[in-house]
């Protein structure tokens, strides 16, 4: 079985800002033993600030600005709310913060 993939959505936000995710249904392994691959990115003035990702060799992680940690991956849902979510906090340090 070949990669399908399951979704790719690029938009850019009221800020510019670029919001991209990519999924994959794969072949489950060791690896990837849920069978979903993926990449959501969340990019400012062309750099990625937050990123979720099971990249080969790193497997399920997130990073959020300058960070990178492990995720535990559990569903497809969880973790597009999960990305939204981290998107929300940064743009309420950065840009509501601003408004003020």
């Amino acid at each position: 079985m070949k990669a399908q993939l399951i979704l790719h959505n690029k938009i850019t936000d009221e800020y510019g800002n670029t919001v991209e995710m990519k999924l994959w249904k794969v072949p489950r392994t060791k690896r990837i033993p849920n069978g979903i691959k993926y990449s959501l990115v969340y990019i400012v003035n062309g750099e990625r600030v937050i990123g979720y990702d099971n990249a080969e060799g790193k497997g399920d992680h997130r990073h959020y600005c300058n960070e990178e940690n492990p995720y535990s991956f559990q569903s497809i849902r969880e973790l597009t709310q999960d990305f939204y979510k981290d998107i929300q906090r940064y743009l309420e340090k950065y840009y509501e913060s601003k408004k003020s």
